[in-house]
Formats: C-alpha cells, sequence, structure tokens
C-alpha cells in the first residue's frame, strides 16, 4: 500500500497529493461510511479505498506514504507499530497532532489544519541515538 490513510479521509487526502493506491483504514461503521461518502463527494469514489480493518492488525510493511488522523493517547503505541514495520524510504504525516518524540521533517499550516511529515529513516536514526545514549 504506498499511501495509507486512518480515520476520516486520510485516503482521500492521499489520493488528491497524488499517493496512490490510497486504502484507508476505519473500524467504526459510521466513520467508514462517511469516509467512503466523502472519498464519493469529492469525486474519488473507486479511486480511494476504505477498508473494515483495524490499524493494528494490519501489516504496514509495503507502505510507503502514511497519513494519520489520531488521538495524541494512540501516538505512542502507533509509533512503536511505524518503527517496526514501515520501511526507511516511507513518509508518515500525522494529523492535529504530533508524534512526541519523533522530530518532523516539515511541518505545514497551523492550529486544526497543522500537518507534522516524519522521514522514517531520520526517525529511525534519532531512536536508535536515543537507545544508545548518544546526541542526535
Amino acid at each position: 500500500c504506498p499511501a495509507m490513510g486512518e480515520g476520516q479521509g486520510g485516503g482521500g487526502c492521499a489520493y488528491q497529493e497524488g499517493l496512490r493506491p490510497a486504502v484507508g483504514y476505519e473500524l467504526n461503521p459510521w466513520l467508514l461510511c462517511l469516509s467512503n461518502y466523502r472519498a464519493w463527494k469529492a469525486g474519488y469514489h473507486g479511486k480511494v479505498s476504505f477498508l473494515k480493518k483495524d490499524l493494528w492488525k494490519v501489516n504496514l510493511s509495503d507502505c510507503y506514504n502514511v497519513i494519520v488522523f489520531l488521538a495524541p493517547s494512540v501516538k505512542p503505541p502507533l509509533a512503536t507499530k511505524l518503527l517496526a514495520e514501515l520501511p526507511d524510504e516511507a513518509r508518515v504525516v500525522a494529523g492535529r497532532f504530533p508524534f512526541p518524540s519523533w522530530t518532523p521533517a516539515s511541518t505545514l499550516g497551523q492550529g486544526l489544519e497543522q500537518v507534522w511529515a516524519y522521514d522514517m529513516k531520520e526517525v529511525r536514526r534519532a531512536a536508535q541515538s536515543r537507545a544508545e545514549g548518544s546526541p542526535v
């Protein structure tokens, strides 16, 4: 999955930015329906897939662009999953809430519209440096 989104509209956003295929994961049936509706309304029907799957059980090792819209409380366990599964070439974009222990490669917007972009190779390098006790 070259592009993966989590939550309402992440997949449509990925497709709009040229990331294909665009796949979104959502367990809540109402949010899944809303995501499909928004994709249809935006003209992405058939171009974006929203699947009723548990993000924690999906293997992300073939994902290169990941967009997440999740609460801050979920970011630490998600960071562990992404570090374990994503390739070095992957980029993660977080909307609304940054990953607390990661340094973004770039940010865009402000307030509720702010997003943080992370390059996994750099995130992984910084995590290894912290684990070894050396400065980044």
